[in-house]
């Protein structure tokens, strides 16, 4: 049995009506950004976001790439490396026309929907840097993988069951990753400013946003400390690769098996050619 057929076979009358005015990658966006940011170390199938229709990042791409499914399109995914003061990004890809856009669950307002009008995965992926930053204002993102396409996964139903999500997670963890910065880049990176900082903010749940371990040592703020948006530091030159995790486009939280080490990207190098294809 399709995984397709399994989906809809799972489905009740009427959440077979709702699932098919889903019928393009904005309206499968405007779902995702309608329901609350989960923050739960848990994952969810798609099956389950439609059901109790609460998602994280990971839950949202894996849903935004079951939806784009049905409407032809191969379900894919692409992972945005953070350096050690942030946590990845997932994004449900999709094509038209030759070119690339994406589908996103975030906590952050600017790592969500881009419209097909990118040429290259890079191109995609460079459209969320300024975007990309943690709850100090650093701006974080390092690298990306090359797509994971997830049909090998149609034999654990990962549509419909909770049980392939793991081995998702695994073999994103594996996939080949794609620096996007050269050190001498990220020494000069300034940070965020206020205005932007906190429009990326808006509306974010601040207990799914990660907080990264202040650089001088000392305990991670509890939610409740945190106010609005925390002041933005000033520029601190020199300060490259930052130093633990952290809370971008999409409220960040540590989700089993997702957490990576973005320095092992930072010498390595894949070819144009290599670029867009799925793994």
């Amino acid at each position: 049995m399709g995984t397709l057929q399994g989906l809809e076979q799972a489905l009740s009358k009427e959440e077979y009506r709702f699932l098919k005015t889903l019928t393009d990658p904005a309206k499968i966006q405007a779902f995702l950004d309608d329901i609350p940011y989960s923050t739960e170390a848990i994952y969810r199938c798609p099956l389950r976001v439609l059901r109790e229709r609460v998602a994280h990042c990971f839950d949202g791409a894996l849903f935004a790439a079951c939806l784009l499914r049905r409407l032809g399109h191969p379900p894919l995914l692409l992972e945005m490396i953070p350096n050690s003061r942030d946590d990845d990004h997932l994004l449900a890809l999709y094509k038209r026309y030759g070119h690339w856009g994406a589908v996103a669950k975030s906590n952050f307002v600017g790592l969500r929907f881009r419209e097909p009008v990118y040429r290259t995965l890079r191109e995609l992926v460079m459209s969320y840097f300024e975007q990309f930053y943690n709850v100090e204002g650093e701006k974080t993102l390092r690298g990306y993988s090359l797509p994971l396409h997830l049909k090998p996964f149609d034999r654990w139903h990962w549509e419909t069951s909770d049980e392939a999500l793991e081995r998702i997670a695994n073999k994103l963890d594996r996939v080949r990753k794609v620096p996007i910065l050269t050190r001498r880049m990220v020494s000069m990176l300034s940070p965020v400013d206020e205005r932007s900082y906190r429009a990326g903010l808006l509306g974010s749940d601040k207990a799914g946003l990660f907080r990264p371990r202040p650089k001088g040592g000392g305990s991670i703020l509890h939610p409740d400390e945190v106010r609005d948006p925390p002041p933005i530091p000033h520029r601190q030159v020199g300060d490259g690769r930052g130093g633990d995790h952290d809370g971008h486009g999409e409220s960040r939280m540590i989700l089993p098996k997702l957490k990576r080490d973005a320095q092992v990207i930072i010498d390595m190098k894949v070819s144009a050619a290599e670029e867009d294809t799925a793994v």
